[in-house]
């Protein structure tokens, strides 16, 4: 057995990367694809490994003989390169595929050792290895059947995403036969390439040769092993995270990515707050329907969105504003309200994170479940004055709730002390205690009638309603005035078309709303009594979709998340932000099926040796 390596290319969409080198000599955390490639392909003990190159041959042939790799290396040089494509490339290796079985692989990728020992190791003799389809990626796909035959080759101008679920996407690694490559591929090679010139690609004749009755070629599908296609900067990116070095590495990156996870399709996220209930599939339908229309359409104004944000909280358009999400509104807020604000950690940090140093005046709660009641705030903050406190209701991350009664007891005193008070309600929806939504939430025209000025409330869309991609978020206030300034420092169009769609039917799914909210305090209830019979970890109450735990032995909490990483599963640290000397973790509230894969996770971790 020996591999072939295509390596010409120039790397184009690398921009300044591959100025003065080929696309292959990019370095993902420390070290170069081809590297990489030829560090794993020397321990196969294969005859021999053919590399084509063409772009800055020179560098990459003086690079590699620098390697000291054991294997034959030898060098196929395409000098024509900038005006061909790698069906010329793979050409010039005809000599070579012929002579014995060969590995094809493509030089822009990273892999895992064991995708490479997945393909040497299946005994049929020419394969293709494909993966699941995922929406981050580009290029050939195909349909396979049940016996791994390919039914269609698609070249990725032509697929329809509508059909997606049935695609397998090349990996871009073939094992070629000997006389697969004698007696079938290099003919079909030498014959389409006279026929198309020579600014082709090789997987064309693999489509030819797949449709045929031969069945020669089948599929070899992956199995969750790792690999990426660096095609851009964005890709490079995602490549760093994947192939950290270490899992505390991986974790770190994978968390400053602050969402996108969507390029990471088998990761579960456990970290970030979402409503897993909503929205229904018949709203997700409608959506898409008119994605086309959405797409290609300005969306109205912020009056018009305005007037949609106050029909569906019940409160006059001039009381509320619509955000691109509720940070856009959290720092426009704390820019029109001026001097010192009250911070209850521990908490979600946008509110301090907007505010200049000088500005924070923080409250640390002190009580093993880090609860706290208006008796509390008023007492701090009686001490250390403050023009404007901030209560996250549920508070993030410890789920703490105070009672409607309680917060009105907080706003009282707020309103005869002229301090301002935020509350942030964008979990409030979740909180479980009989009471209708009406009867939780400060965002009524009764409430409003009451407290003319002072009292400002943020909630999350995206979080309550499981919409983060909409990016929505809503401030209400009866204090006329600062809502005014606040739209007076907001762009016309803040909302994008599918956040007002979103807004503009979701009247529409008003009970299908209520029935996921009722799911997620299920779901909660019995995730806290699965999280609560793990010996090593302390449930603090929450009434949020999330839940708090404290690590009680075993793990620190930066073990545990990586330990949780290598299963997919991606879950909160919070030990920096606590800050106590102590270990804690927050986990979302999924789906119960998801909610017992995490459990049986924690509990393999609990009989691991120490």
């Amino acid at each position: 057995m020996q591999a072939v390596i295509l390596a010409a290319g120039m790397g184009k969409r690398l921009k300044n990367l591959t100025q003065n080198n080929t696309k292959c000599m990019i370095r993902v955390n420390g070290d170069t694809l081809i590297e990489r490639a030829l560090r794993i392909l020397d321990r196969k003990g294969l005859s021999r490994i053919v590399l084509v190159v063409g772009y800055e041959a020179q560098n990459l042939i003086d690079y590699i003989r620098g390697l000291g790799i054991k294997t034959p290396v030898c060098f196929i040089n395409n000098s024509v390169y900038y005006k061909t494509n790698n069906i010329y490339s793979l050409a010039l290796a005809e000599e070579y595929l012929v002579a014995e079985d060969t590995l094809i692989l493509e030089s822009d990728l990273i892999f895992e050792d064991n995708v490479i020992e997945l393909i040497l190791n299946d005994p049929r003799e020419t394969l293709a290895l494909a993966d699941k389809f995922e929406s981050w990626m580009d290029g050939t796909c195909m349909v396979l059947d049940e016996d791994d035959c390919i039914c269609e080759f698609i070249p990725g101008k032509y697929l329809d995403f509508n059909e997606k679920e049935k695609y397998y996407k090349t990996v871009n690694i073939y094992k070629f036969s000997q006389h697969f490559s004698k007696n079938t591929y290099v003919p079909f090679l030498k014959a389409y390439k006279a026929a198309m010139g020579d600014n082709e690609y090789y997987e064309s004749v693999i489509k030819l040769i797949a449709l045929l009755d031969t069945k020669e070629i089948r599929a070899k599908r992956l199995t969750g092993q790792t690999w990426y296609e660096i095609d851009d900067i964005q890709d490079l990116d995602i490549a760093e995270s994947l192939f950290a070095e270490s899992e505390n590495h991986k974790y770190e990156m994978i968390s400053k990515r602050f969402g996108g996870y969507w390029r990471y399709p088998k990761l579960l996220d456990f970290c970030y707050l979402v409503n897993p209930y909503y929205p229904p599939a018949k709203m997700i339908a409608e959506i898409k329907a008119n994605c086309e229309t959405l797409l290609t359409s300005y969306p109205s104004g912020m009056r018009v969105n305005n007037l949609l944000a106050g029909r569906k909280f019940g409160v006059p358009s001039e009381y509320i504003v619509v955000g691109n999400g509720a940070a856009e509104l959290i720092e426009v807020l704390l820019r029109v309200l001026i001097g010192k604000a009250g911070i209850i950690r521990p908490t979600f940090e946008e509110y301090a994170n907007r505010l200049d140093p000088e500005r924070r005046v923080i409250m640390t709660v002190g009580r093993d479940d880090f609860s706290y009641h208006a008796a509390d705030i008023i007492s701090y903050f009686s001490g250390n004055p403050v023009e404007t406190i901030v209560l996250v209701n549920p508070d993030n991350p410890s789920g703490n709730y105070m009672e409607y009664e309680e917060v009105k007891k907080l706003l009282d005193w707020c309103r005869d002390h002229k301090i301002n008070l935020i509350i942030d309600e964008s979990f409030v929806d979740f909180v479980e205690n009989g009471k209708t939504p009406d009867e939780l939430t400060m965002i009524s025209d009764r409430i409003f009638s009451q407290y003319q000025t002072g009292l400002f409330i943020i909630k999350s869309i995206s979080k309550s309603y499981g919409v983060p991609g909409a990016r929505l978020g809503i401030l209400a206030s009866p204090d006329k005035a600062v809502i005014d300034a606040v739209k007076q420092m907001l762009p016309i169009w803040n909302i994008n078309s599918f956040g007002e769609f979103y807004m503009q039917i979701a009247e529409k799914y008003t009970k299908d709303y209520q029935i996921s909210l009722d799911k997620i305090t299920a779901a909660r209830s019995r995730f806290a009594g699965q999280l609560n019979q793990i010996p090593w970890l302390r449930v603090i109450p929450s009434q949020a979709n999330y839940i708090m735990c404290e690590i009680t032995g075993r793990f620190t909490s930066r073990e545990l998340s990586c330990y949780l990483l290598q299963r997919n599963i991606f879950v909160k640290d919070l030990s920096e932000k606590i800050g106590n000397g102590r270990q804690y973790l927050r986990l979302a509230i999924r789906r119960e099926d998801e909610n017992d894969y995490l459990i049986s996770c924690l509990e393999e971790a609990g009989v691991l040796p120490s």
